[in-house]
C-alpha cells in the first residue's frame, strides 16, 4: 500500500523516533526506508525536498514484521533479476 497523504498523518523521521518504542535512532528510520528489513521497507513520501512517513506507515510497517504471512515481503528489481537469472541456471543446468 502507497501513502494516502490526503488521509494519513505525515511526521519527520525525528518525530516518528520519538513515537516508537525504544525511541529508535533517525538513521534506522533511513535505513529501514532504503533496505528494509527482511524484506519489508518502511513508506516513506517527499514533500518540498524533506522525507516523511506517516504514523499509518510505521503501523503497516511493523504489521508486516509481526505477521510476514499477511504479505508478500517488497523486493527491489537487482534482487529479482537475480532470483531470475539463478533460476534459469538452474533450469539450463537440469535441461530444461
Amino acid at each position: 500500500m502507497m501513502i494516502d497523504f490526503s488521509k494519513e498523518h505525515a511526521v519527520s523521521f525525528a518525530e516518528a523516533a520519538r513515537l516508537l518504542p525504544g525511541r529508535p535512532h533517525i538513521a534506522t528510520l533511513w535505513r529501514w526506508h532504503s533496505r528494509g528489513v527482511r524484506g519489508v521497507r518502511l513508506e516513506t513520501i517527499v514533500i518540498g525536498g524533506r522525507r516523511f512517513t506517516t504514523t499509518e506507515s510505521l503501523q503497516r510497517f511493523a504489521d508486516r514484521l509481526t505477521n510476514p504471512n499477511q504479505r508478500a515481503p517488497d523486493v527491489s528489481p537487482g534482487a529479482h533479476a537475480l532470483a531470475v537469472k539463478q533460476a534459469e541456471k538452474i533450469l539450463d543446468a537440469a535441461g530444461i
